[in-house]
């Protein structure tokens, strides 16, 4: 009797194992129990991550394309946050009873329980839901992130607002100071500027976009900078913080302060796994405590995926992570030698209020670099394209990296369509495609010119 349990099945990773394994029930799997205490269930992502905040981004994009279209004219209108939060909440309680349902159809299946309780570990493989014991042949865990705090002196003696908080605010203060300028903050800081709200944001390096070659670290600055009046505070570290009669006044390692009405505090997330009792399992997650398999080290038929794991707490990943252990899962009933999960890097930003995305497949010119791969870069403006001439959205670049061989090896962009483009550069770069055989038109048809042109570059840079 083969039985598995999924931690967290409401999840994007815990629905992506339990999708996989659903229909091997009754053959190489006896029995399935999917294990979840949300309230709402409907997992993270879409609860209190990148789908509720891409509804925020949607109406702060309309509203600095409405600021910055001169052939409008009048007072901008407002925001109106009661109507963006209602919007959100109407969406999103949509979005979690799909997820709900999908999850409760499996369930329907003879052989697949689903327990709505809290599990821990009490024992090796052993896990406890509510007054439930079960003593699984495998376990996957899916319990996404947490919010991370920083050790900073006095962060335990003010009030904070987390990205949480900003999705279900109808009411923003006047000033803020951010600390966390990664992909949360990225996202954010245009909303709340768009809001209304006078930001400062602490950077701890010279630019943000850790992963992007510096010019696109530089452009962005300049366009929240310039576009979106925020200032940006670089190569600056945290030293304290302290609450003051007006608000809070952060404390930088330059000897100067911020006074502001309210921190913002988007410094990221943190496995979710706490309350798991992980010790009683043997497991300790610390380093690198699950390996490329999805398998935690030290617990024989453990798996760990998606943020819960902190390898790269990404949706698509999470997904493709749950994918891979789902099969080695599998292989492990079938005593056959697991697969590991090395997946092509794409990541995509809605930085800019969702009008200038970020977004990196592949390589970029300086990861190649590392990699010791001869290549060639092309880049193009994207201010010399006439469809972002026609919508309005002048700034930015994008840039394709290009071994000598003709393999297209990465792709960046941060311009209007970024993020519709990486599907396609996903693809190419995945099938390792060669530029000069990339036939005219195979991208998005919304934005020909900056990929023929990147294309057409390229090639020609490899003829000389």
């Amino acid at each position: 009797m083969t039985h598995v349990l999924v931690i967290g099945a409401y999840g994007s990773a815990g629905v992506a194992v339990a999708d996989r394994l659903v229909s091997h029930v009754g053959d190489d799997i006896d029995r399935l129990t999917l294990v979840d205490d949300g309230d709402p269930a409907g997992g993270l992502c879409i609860l209190r991550g990148c789908m509720p905040s891409k509804e925020l981004l949607s109406a702060a994009g309309h509203h600095y394309q409405a600021r910055h279209d001169h052939r409008l004219v009048g007072e901008t209108p407002a925001m109106d946050l009661d109507a963006v939060v209602e919007t959100k909440d109407e969406h999103i309680s949509n979005f979690a009873a799909h997820r709900r349902a999908a999850v409760e159809k499996m369930a329907e299946q003879d052989g697949v329980k689903l327990v709505r309780e809290r599990a821990r570990f009490v024992g090796e493989r052993r896990v406890q839901a509510g007054d439930h014991e079960f003593d699984p042949d495998y376990v996957v865990v899916a319990t996404g992130s947490s919010q991370f705090v920083p050790d900073l002196p006095g962060i335990d003696d003010v009030e904070y607002l987390t990205s949480a908080d900003v999705l279900d605010a109808t009411a923003l203060p006047e000033s803020g100071v951010v600390m966390g300028f990664g992909y949360i903050g990225l996202e954010l800081v245009p909303y709340l500027a768009e809001a209304g709200v006078d930001l400062t944001v602490v950077e701890h390096d010279e630019r943000p976009l850790d992963e992007a070659d510096p010019v696109f670290g530089d452009e962005i600055l300049d366009i929240y900078r310039e576009e979106f009046g925020v200032e940006v505070r670089t190569d600056v570290y945290e030293d304290r913080i302290e609450q003051t009669d007006e608000g809070v006044r952060l404390h930088l390692d330059d000897g100067s302060s911020i006074d502001a009405e309210s921190l913002f505090l988007f410094t990221g997330r943190k496995p979710n796994v706490g309350g798991l009792n992980l010790d009683a399992a043997g497991i300790t997650p610390e380093g690198e405590w699950v390996d490329a398999t999805m398998h935690a080290k030290g617990a024989d038929g453990v798996f760990v995926v998606g943020d819960a794991n902190g390898r790269e707490p990404i949706l698509h990943v999470a997904k493709e992570q749950g994918f891979v252990a789902a099969d080695n899962v599998l292989a492990a009933i079938h005593d056959e030698a697991f697969e590991e999960y090395h997946n092509v890097h794409h990541h995509v930003i809605f930085s800019g209020a969702t009008v200038y995305p970020y977004a990196r497949v592949g390589h970029s010119a300086a990861s190649a670099a590392d990699a010791g791969i001869d290549h060639v870069v092309v880049s193009r403006e994207a201010r010399d394209d006439g469809v972002f001439k026609t919508k309005a959205t002048l700034r930015g670049l994008a840039r394709l990296v290009v071994g000598t061989d003709g393999t297209v090896l990465g792709y960046q962009g941060l311009h209007y369509h970024a993020d519709v483009m990486a599907k396609t550069m996903q693809v190419t770069v995945e099938m390792g495609l060669d530029v000069r055989e990339i036939p005219d038109r195979a991208y998005h048809p919304t934005t020909p010119e900056i990929l023929d042109s990147l294309f057409r570059n390229a090639s020609a840079e490899l003829d000389d």
